[in-house]
């Protein structure tokens, strides 16, 4: 039975329909742009996301795509928005490209020992001695190397190398290491656009061949505000105030980085839009109050504009001084569009400013999109904003309610919202990059951050204005102070029970459908903003249908790691780095493993384990996986192969840090040839079959990931001579 309408009562309803889309529109007004930023950084996750280059550069279609959707919203700005954002899209792709073609080619350095020279571009301290970042880098007797080179010098070496200095040091040298596990961080990728070629460690003294140079002032400045900030506060607290200063965290010792972590303040580490707006708000402040003790200027100058642009340029030195991080990038770009708006009159802060400020970023920089700086500095203050727009009208009838008691009051409110809005958003980055849930985060961030704001980062701008004249020691154990207050926090809240559970990681796709929910959420407006809800709890949930892998093999062929229901067990040969270690066991959500045994069954039959193979099947109706275990060679001796034909027919899967010889005729196999040629390996056991995956795999054939090696192919340059006659 059908219900037809009278043309009156159709006429009305699509009427209504009309009007109600109109009034969503209008009230939208102002929120259509941000949405190209949206769609900008979609671009850039685009290319990434190929397994190869783009036959056709896609900044040539995006140009013509977005004339034309301007041309239209001179008209019909709606159909003009529509059009610009594939544009958008488009002109990301073509960024990203654009920068990937500009970068020099990655090196392939020598395998033994090397004698190099290079000019120091920085110095960095360690818990023990110090990191140099080198360039104008020779071996031997060869060109300039385009990359930097990354040398660790050796603890009891008695030089202090300034930025400037030429060095020459003997060194052993590696490229930039690949992902630990498939689809885990890309250091490759990383050290390709960020103009690195390769790090390693100096096999003796470092010899300084000429001092001081031009060009390294800021790293100069850096280097010497970090020598002053250890020698007045000692310990992991000097190594934290140098942080905050110079942001750089090399020095910090690793139990303190756990705590900050674990205690959900590790973002105070890491020189942020907190840290530059506590800095420029204060020379905002200094500034006023100047002007304003001068009457005679302050009638004839504009104090608020003076102090705006005043405050910009310190933030701007701020950001060199500190290496020019991403998130002190996109804090100076909101804080310039804030003064311009300050000085025309203009609301300060909108979505619209963090999209500006976003699509500038990527605009330099693309590849920053994919690291997690850029992810949650640009996602908690999205939140942030989003959050005073939401509480703006309840706060202002809170504070004109009156009474003593109502600014301490929306002080407290507004340091609790401000760590539950930033905690909250930047939750899904953190179970992707870290695997890891800081649950009181809530309650150590409204102690430590109005520490940092009161007492921290005034006492370091004061020690900075101070160091000319030889006056930082006070102001520098006034940071130290409120610098072991933090430390003190973070400790007594890491030690809590469950302060940040390990949980399995997002995957790629589950954090792009929540990122894509929190944009929804943060940019719309009204009803209409609740629609982001169902995708930030799809993209949360998206580990259901994205499991941690049942097995990993990492690239060095030296750990073998087995996720069952009671937890995870390895399998690991000497030499085992305890870095890749962690990195496995976060990609299967643990942080605890448990060695396999010689002999014996365990996790409720889950392992079978002899002295030449242990049978591996995590659940009951899954497949079954063998990791074959020879006895260990001969000193000076390879291993023999292993044989896997015993195993053929009861096994999907048949795993073996050596070679195997004869292989399997059915199922999958992984042996030491396989992560020779294709890098870390995981594995999930299905029913009847098992899905093998390796990195070259999910990394596919890009610039940054090195060809499949191959017998007899030239894999370095020509080794430079190792005893240098000159010394």
């Amino acid at each position: 039975m059908s219900i037809a309408l009278h043309p009156v009562e159709r006429q009305g309803a699509v009427a209504r329909i009309g009007d109600w889309l109109l009034e969503m529109l209008a009230r939208q007004q102002g929120r259509f742009a941000p949405w190209l930023a949206v769609a900008l950084g979609a671009g850039v996750l685009w290319y990434f996301d190929q397994p190869v280059e783009p036959r056709a550069q896609p900044l040539w279609l995006a140009l013509p795509l977005l004339g034309l959707a301007a041309f239209l919203a001179r008209r019909w700005w709606l159909v003009g928005w529509a059009a610009a954002l594939p544009g958008a899209v488009l002109l990301g792709a073509g960024l990203a490209a654009w920068h990937a073609g500009r970068q020099p080619a990655p090196l392939h350095l020598p395998f033994n020992a090397v004698v190099l020279e290079g000019v120091v571009a920085q110095v960095e301290p360690l818990p023990e001695g110090r990191r140099m970042t080198l360039r104008e880098v020779r071996l031997g007797q060869g060109p300039p190397l385009d990359r930097h080179i990354r040398v660790r010098l050796r603890a009891e070496d008695p030089i202090q190398p300034q930025p400037g200095d030429r060095l020459r040091l003997r060194a052993l040298l590696r490229e930039p290491g690949a992902p630990v596990v498939p689809g885990g961080y890309d250091f490759q990728r990383a050290a390709f656009f960020s103009g690195l070629g390769g790090s390693g460690f100096a096999l003796d003294v470092a010899e300084r061949l000429e001092g001081g140079g031009e060009g390294a002032w800021f790293a100069a400045l850096r280097a010497r505000l970090e020598r002053e900030v250890t020698a007045a506060i000692p310990g992991a607290a000097g190594a934290v105030a140098a942080a905050l200063i110079t942001g750089t965290q090399s020095g910090i010792p690793a139990p303190a980085m756990v705590a900050m972590r674990d205690s959900g303040l590790a973002h105070l580490l890491s020189v942020s839009g907190l840290h530059m707006a506590i800095v420029m708000g204060l020379v905002f402040f200094l500034l006023r109050l100047a002007l304003a003790l001068l009457p005679w200027l302050a009638l004839r100058v504009p104090g608020k504009a003076v102090a705006a642009l005043g405050s910009l340029a310190a933030g701007a030195f701020y950001m060199l001084l500190t290496g020019s991080q991403v998130p002190m990038q996109r804090c100076l770009g909101m804080a310039a569009l804030v003064t311009l708006a300050l000085l025309t009159g203009r609301r300060a802060l909108s979505p619209r400013v963090i999209a500006i400020a976003a699509a500038g970023v990527l605009a330099v920089a693309p590849a920053e999109l994919l690291g997690p700086s850029f992810q949650m500095s640009f996602a908690a203050v999205l939140a942030l904003i989003a959050g005073h727009e939401a509480t703006r009208a309840w706060l202002a009838r809170l504070r004109a309610a009156g009474g003593w008691w109502r600014p301490a009051l929306i002080f407290g409110i507004g340091l609790v919202l401000t760590s539950l809005l930033a905690g909250t958003a930047t939750a899904p980055y953190g179970l992707h990059h870290f695997g890891r849930l800081q649950l009181f985060g809530i309650l150590s961030n409204p102690v430590a951050v109005p520490l940092t704001s009161v007492l921290v980062m005034p006492a370091a701008l004061l020690a900075m204005l101070a160091l000319p004249f030889g006056l930082a020691e006070w102001p520098l154990w006034a940071m130290g102070w409120g610098v072991e207050g933090i430390l003190l926090v973070a400790r007594t809240v890491a030690a809590w029970p469950g302060a940040a559970p390990a949980l399995p990681p997002l995957p790629g796709w589950g954090l792009a459908l929540a990122t894509l929910g929190f944009c929804w959420l943060g940019l719309w407006r009204g009803g209409l903003r609740a629609w982001g809800l169902p995708l930030i709890l799809a993209g949360l949930a998206s580990p259901l249908a994205s499991p941690p892998p049942d097995l990993l093999v990492s690239a060095d062929a030296r750990i073998v790691a087995l996720r069952t229901a009671e937890g995870v067990y390895l399998h690991r040969l000497p030499g085992a780095r305890v870095f890749v270690r962690d990195n496995m066991l976060r990609a299967m959500g643990a942080t605890e493993a448990r060695p396999l045994p010689e002999t014996g069954t365990l996790a409720s039959g889950a392992l079978a384990c002899t002295p030449a193979a242990c049978r591996f099947r995590p659940r009951p109706d899954a497949a079954e996986a063998v990791l074959l275990r020879g006895p260990p060679p001969a000193r000076g001796q390879r291993s023999a192969p292993l044989d896997a034909s015993p195993y053929c027919d009861g096994a999907a899967l048949v795993v073996a840090l050596e070679p195997l010889r004869p292989r399997c005729a059915t199922g999958e196999s992984i042996d030491r040839f396989a992560m020779w040629r294709d890098g870390a390996q995981a594995a999930w056991l299905g029913q009847a079959a098992a899905r093998r995956l390796s990195d070259r795999a999910w990394r596919g054939d890009r610039p940054w990931v090195p060809p499949e090696p191959l017998p007899g192919r030239v894999e370095t340059l020509p080794l430079a001579p190792v005893d240098d006659p000159s010394r």
